[in-house]
C-alpha cells in the first residue's frame, strides 16, 4: 500500500432519510446503501452479526463505505441522479452526473456457492472522464472496534479479533485511522471493480473473487427466481419488488425469514420505541410464507416449515414468539451506549427482550399458514399434524389468560380481543383439517372449544354503543389488529359488529382515513405499551384496512387507498415499518417484511375480488 496523503473522512452530518437507502442482500445478510454511495450498514456474517458497517445508527466513525464522484475535501458526498434496481434482480445501479461525465456503480452480494459472504462494487464509466472515490473504513462489533488493517501479496486485510475483511481492486490505494482510500479516475467504458469478502480471521484468505462472473451469476439467480412467481394481476411491478424483497430476507440455510434486517431504527424521530428486528418471528414469518405461497413460492414454504419442526421440536409449551436464524433461543437485550442512534433516537438495542412474551395469537397464525401450504401442494407429514395437535392443545390450556398482544407491549398482560379471536381462528381450521380427514382429533371436542372462544370474544370484547370490538376486553381504546376480523372468518364480512369495528377503527385510529396507527400512544407520557413518545402510523395497519374495506363491500375506497399506499414507497419500491404523515417520511426498521407482504397480499386480494366481480354471470 502506498503513502501517498490520505483523503479525509467526510465529516459526520445528519443521516440520510431512512428511504434514501437501497436493499441488497445475499440471502444470509444484507446491506444498506444510500444515495450517495455510502454502505453505512452491514452485518457480517449473517443478518444477526455484529455490523462492520455502523454508520447508520451513528456517525461515519462507526463504519461506512462510500464510492462516487471526488469532491472537494469538507463538502457533502454528491447524491446519485438516478438509482434503480436492474430488472427483476436485487442489484443496485447509482448513477451520477458531473460536469466532465457520468458514472454507473454497480452494488450487489452474489448468493453464496462455496464462498462466504461478499459485497461486490462496481465502477462502470458511462461517458466523459470523471475522477472517483472510495473510502472504506469498517468498524467492527457494530463501529465499536478499529480493526488492523495492512496489505499482504497485494490484497487489504482488515483484522479484529475473529472477523476478517478482505478487499481487493486493481487500483492503488492508501491507509490513514482505520480508513483505506482510493482515488482513480474512469473513462466512458471502461470500469473498476472494488471487492470485499469476510472469513474467520483464523482461516485462510479467501479466493479473489471474479467481479465479472459474479454479474453474471447473481443477476441470473434473481431472474430465474423472479420467472416462477404466478402473479400477473395489477401493479405487477410493485407485488415482484416486494417478492425479491421478501425473499432477500429469508436466511437461505435454515428456510427462517427475518422481520427486517436492521435494528434501532425508530419508530419516533429522537424516541425510544427502538428494537431489533433481526430475527424470525413466528407470526411475520408465517405472514411472510402466506404472501409467497400465494404467489407460487412452494419451496419457501417447504423450507420454513422445516425450520418450524427443528425449532419448536416437541416442546410448543414453551413457545417462543421468536428465534435466531438457525433456530436458537437466546437474545438477550442490551444497549450499545457508543452509537447515539439513528438522528439521536436512543437507545441502540441488539437482542430482543420479547422473546419470552405470552401472544396467544402466533398458534393461530402458525397453523394457518401450515394449513395454506397443504392447499398450494406442499405434502403434508405426520411430524407437521403432530405440531398443529400440539399448537392446538397449547390454545386450549392457554386462551383464557390474558397476554402481551400482538403489538409486544411491555405495560403489562390484557385480555386482546385480536389475541382471543386468533385463539378462534387456530381451533378452526383444526375443526377443518378434522373434518377433512388430515388430523386425527375429537371433531366434536373442538367444535365445542370453537364455539367457547366466540360467545366469549362476542360478550367481553363488544361495545354495543359503539358498534365496535375494542382492543381488550373492558376497555374503550381500539387497535389496528380489529382490521383483521373479515379475513379470519369470526364472523361474516357483511356483519354490522364488522362493518361498525373497521369504520370505528378508521374514524379513530387513521390519520385522513388513510394512514393507521396501531393504537393511542400518550406522548411524553407512559402509555398502555409502557413506553413515552408517539409512533408513527404502521404501515402494514393501512394494507389492513384496503383488505377490511374490500371484504366489507367497498371495493372502489380500497383501490383508491392502495393506490395512495403505493406512493409512499421509496424510489426503489421499498417500504419501512411506518410512515409519519407530518414530516411524510418513512420510520422503523427497513425494509419491514410486514409492509412489503402487506402490499402483496394487498395487491392479491384486490386482484381476486375485482375478477370475481367482472365475471359473468351465467343463467341456470
Amino acid at each position: 500500500m502506498t503513502t501517498a496523503t490520505p483523503i479525509p473522512l467526510a465529516p459526520s452530518v445528519r443521516r440520510p432519510r431512512i428511504e434514501d437507502y437501497a436493499l441488497i442482500g445475499d440471502m444470509q445478510t444484507a446491506a444498506l446503501v444510500c444515495r450517495d454511495g455510502s454502505v453505512d450498514w452491514l452485518c457480517l456474517p449473517r443478518f444477526d452479526s455484529a455490523a462492520v458497517f455502523a454508520g447508520l445508527l451513528g456517525t461515519d466513525e462507526h463504519g461506512f463505505w462510500r464510492i462516487g464522484p471526488t469532491v472537494p475535501a469538507g463538502e457533502p458526498a454528491a447524491h446519485a441522479n438516478r438509482r434503480r434496481y436492474r430488472g427483476q434482480t436485487l442489484i443496485l445501479e447509482s448513477e451520477w452526473d458531473t460536469a466532465t461525465g457520468t458514472v454507473r456503480v454497480l452494488d450487489l452480494m452474489p448468493p453464496r456457492h462455496e464462498h462466504g459472504p461478499q459485497l461486490i462494487r462496481i465502477v462502470e464509466g458511462v461517458s466523459g472522464t470523471l475522477e472517483m472515490t472510495s473510502t472504506m473504513s469498517p468498524r467492527v462489533g457494530y463501529g465499536r472496534r478499529t480493526p488492523w488493517i495492512y496489505d499482504t501479496d497485494g490484497r487489504t486485510a482488515a483484522v479484529s479479533g475473529p472477523d476478517a475483511l478482505w478487499l481487493d481492486t486493481s487500483v492503488p490505494g492508501t491507509e490513514k485511522d482505520g480508513a483505506v482510500h482510493h482515488r482513480f479516475t474512469v473513462t466512458a467504458g471502461a470500469w473498476v471493480a472494488f471487492t470485499l469478502s469476510w472469513q474467520p480471521s483464523h482461516a485462510p484468505a479467501p479466493e479473489v473473487p471474479d467481479a465479472e462472473a459474479a454479474l453474471t451469476q447473481t443477476s441470473a439467480f434473481w431472474e430465474a427466481w423472479a420467472e416462477q412467481l404466478v402473479y400477473d394481476g395489477p401493479h405487477r411491478e410493485p407485488v415482484i419488488r416486494s417478492l425479491i424483497t421478501l425473499k432477500a430476507l429469508t436466511y437461505a440455510p435454515t428456510g427462517g425469514i427475518v422481520a427486517a434486517p436492521t435494528t434501532s431504527l425508530p419508530e419516533e424521530l429522537g424516541g425510544e420505541r427502538n428494537f431489533d428486528y433481526r430475527y424470525v418471528w413466528l407470526r411475520d414469518a408465517a405472514v411472510t410464507l402466506s404472501a409467497l405461497l400465494r404467489t407460487g413460492c412452494r419451496d419457501e414454504a417447504i423450507a420454513w416449515r422445516r425450520w418450524l419442526l427443528r425449532t419448536l421440536g416437541g416442546d410448543p409449551e414453551n413457545l417462543q414468539i421468536m428465534y435466531r436464524l438457525d433456530g436458537r433461543r437466546d437474545m438477550p437485550e442490551r444497549e450499545l451506549h457508543w452509537l447515539s442512534g439513528y438522528e439521536g433516537s436512543s437507545p441502540v438495542r441488539v437482542g430482543n427482550g420479547a422473546r419470552d412474551q405470552l401472544q396467544l395469537d402466533v398458534p393461530g397464525e402458525v397453523i394457518e399458514t401450515l394449513a395454506l401450504a397443504h392447499e398450494h401442494g406442499v405434502a403434508r407429514c405426520e411430524n407437521t399434524e403432530s405440531l398443529i395437535m400440539k399448537l392446538v392443545d397449547f390454545v386450549r390450556r392457554h386462551w383464557r389468560k390474558p397476554d402481551d398482544g400482538i403489538w409486544e407491549v411491555r405495560g403489562g398482560r390484557r385480555h386482546f380481543t385480536h389475541s382471543k379471536i386468533m385463539c378462534w381462528a387456530a381451533i378452526d381450521h383444526a375443526v377443518r383439517l378434522a373434518d377433512q380427514g388430515v388430523l386425527d382429533a375429537d371433531l366434536a371436542e373442538l367444535v365445542s372449544l370453537r364455539e367457547e372462544i366466540h360467545a366469549e370474544v362476542c360478550a367481553r370484547a363488544f361495545d354495543s354503543q359503539r358498534n365496535t370490538f375494542t382492543q381488550s376486553y373492558g376497555s374503550k381504546e381500539l387497535d389496528a389488529s380489529l382490521l383483521l376480523l373479515p379475513r379470519t372468518g369470526f364472523l361474516p364480512a357483511d356483519d354490522p359488529r364488522v362493518v361498525g369495528t373497521v369504520d370505528a377503527v378508521r374514524r379513530e385510529l387513521a390519520s385522513d382515513g388513510v394512514l393507521v396507527h396501531r393504537y393511542r400512544t400518550d406522548g411524553r407520557h407512559v402509555g398502555m405499551d409502557g413506553f413515552s413518545g408517539d409512533e408513527g402510523a404502521f404501515l402494514l395497519c393501512s394494507f389492513w384496512l384496503v383488505d377490511a374495506l374490500a371484504l366489507t363491500g367497498r371495493l372502489d375506497e380500497a383501490e383508491a387507498l392502495f393506490e395512495q399506499l403505493l406512493s409512499l414507497r421509496s424510489d426503489l419500491g421499498l417500504l419501512a415499518e411506518e410512515y409519519d404523515p407530518v414530516t411524510n417520511r418513512q420510520l422503523g426498521n427497513f425494509p419491514q417484511a410486514y409492509s412489503m407482504l402487506g402490499l402483496t397480499n394487498s395487491a392479491v386480494l384486490l386482484a381476486e375480488i375485482r375478477k370475481t366481480a367482472a365475471a359473468p354471470v351465467i343463467a341456470a
